[in-house]
């Protein structure tokens, strides 16, 4: 009996080892059709970008590998990490020899269930595409900007091109192995926005009334004390912290200005006007009720009771030309008394999950040494059986008709060189023309919305 425990502890450890530096592209994490409770509404994924298990998966591998920096030494998790609900426990995230990032690291948990399409504290990004790349081509971050010496994007390309893993990745995930930055933002945009939490109290209290005002049965009564004056403030109608952070997705209203924090990250003596955008409030602390890193942009506070007093009474500051106007002067602050402060502070404890910590879809998929194995690449993941893939007529000269297995499908094609030639959306059966194409033989590849599957097959356009 003891014999059979110990080879089943060493079974598991094994299987831990394979799973901590290896992805399996036969048995891919669910990414693409997690669901979400009925009660959350707000997406900012755009139509172009629906996430899929295999693109997640390559985003997934991207945002933790350090091997995109310039010195092999910082990954995108190096500053957004999961044991602090992706975000960071220093003021400023070290970056590429030992710069500090110009502000605190956002969290980005739920990024995705928000209106705002922008990110960054000063939405500088217009989409989360846009955003995933810019600190791999930040100077101080991981070193790809091309200026005062250092090599471009266009460097770091050529150089995952000779990582064994990234044509494999790309090919699974885009039907070619070519490796671009535009791929690039699909996938790491794709594992961010699969990167959610809805198991929290709240969520638990949320699912048994029908309106999010109603008492929560599995709340304490200064909990539910709180979320009235999250949503109210004196409870007298007076707007709360609702009026910028929204329940139930608790995201940044897009309007919002500035709220009042104006100092610079690591400079006291500086002002930052341009920061508008904040995190979900969801996860501002771990399961053990430690805060998950400083707050604000520039990590001002350490603890929420210095966040909660700072909004009972903005300080007036005649430099802040940016203030949001809810926050402005007498009946704009929160003007909670002691014992209300103290219930706000444990709703907002409510609002930390426990699944986004400890699951291995969200987690590093190298070992120690940065290296990574990668299973489960046959025939068995291109489907491109005559049954399960038929592409009529072959040859075509204006036009092709698809059939494939039940389902939605992104359909990619690429021309004898590799390059993308289109980009498009299909049904199971559909007809797609082909105005202009070159002739010569064209590679289509068609990726299930829903599982990730990729079907491929060659045709001959006439």
């Amino acid at each position: 009996m003891k014999k059979q425990h110990i080879l089943s502890v060493l079974v598991l450890l094994s299987a831990l080892l394979i799973t901590a530096s290896s992805i399996d592209l036969s048995n891919l994490y669910n990414y693409g059709a997690q669901g979400k409770p009925g009660y959350i509404n707000k997406d900012n994924t755009p139509v172009t970008n629906s996430i899929t298990d295999a693109r997640a998966t390559l985003g997934r591998v991207l945002f933790y590998d350090k091997k995109l920096s310039a010195n092999n030494s910082i990954a995108c998790a190096s500053c957004h990490n999961q044991a602090f609900a992706f975000s960071d426990t220093a003021v400023r995230s070290v970056g590429l020899n030992g710069g500090l990032t110009g502000r605190h690291s956002m969290r980005l948990v739920n990024a995705r269930y928000g209106t705002s399409p922008s990110f960054f504290w000063d939405e500088r990004a217009p989409t989360l595409e846009h955003q995933v790349t810019e600190p791999i081509q930040d100077h101080v971050e991981m070193g790809f900007s091309g200026l005062s010496g250092q090599a471009g994007i266009d460097s770091l390309i050529r150089k995952m091109a000779t990582l064994s893993y990234y044509p494999q990745l790309f090919q699974f995930a885009f039907g070619s192995p070519e490796i671009t930055e535009a791929k690039m933002q699909q996938a790491m945009a794709q594992f961010v926005r699969s990167i959610q939490s809805f198991d929290s109290k709240f969520d638990i209290g949320r699912a048994q009334v029908p309106g999010q005002g109603m008492p929560f049965p599995n709340f304490t009564a200064n909990e539910n004390a709180g979320k009235q004056i999250f949503m109210h403030a004196q409870g007298m109608g007076t707007p709360g912290c609702q009026s910028c952070h929204r329940m139930p997705e608790f995201d940044i209203d897009p309007l919002s200005l500035n709220n009042g924090v104006i100092t610079k990250a690591g400079d006291q003596t500086g002002f930052d006007l341009t920061n508008t955008r904040a995190p979900s409030l969801r996860n501002l602390f771990n399961p053990s009720g430690s805060l998950n890193g400083p707050l604000m942009h520039n990590g001002a506070f350490t603890t929420i009771e210095q966040v909660i007093e700072h909004y009972n009474a903005i300080p007036q500051n005649p430099a802040n030309t940016n203030l949001d106007p809810r926050l402005n002067g007498p009946g704009g602050n929160l003007q909670l008394t002691a014992l209300q402060k103290t219930q706000l502070a444990d709703f907002l404890r409510t609002l930390t999950g426990v699944d986004v910590f400890t699951n291995p879809k969200w987690s590093n998929p190298f070992d120690a040494s940065g290296n990574i194995t990668i299973l489960g690449l046959n025939s068995s993941i291109y489907q491109n059986k005559a049954e399960k893939f038929a592409i009529f007529p072959n040859p075509a000269s204006q036009f092709i008709y698809l059939k494939l297995p039940q389902g939605q499908y992104n359909v990619h094609m690429y021309g004898i060189n590799g390059q993308l030639i289109y980009s498009g959306t299909a049904e199971a059966s559909e007809r797609i023309d082909l105005p202009g194409f070159a002739a010569g033989f064209i590679t289509i590849t068609a990726v299930n919305q829903t599982t990730g599957w990729m079907y491929q097959a060659k045709f001959i356009k006439q």
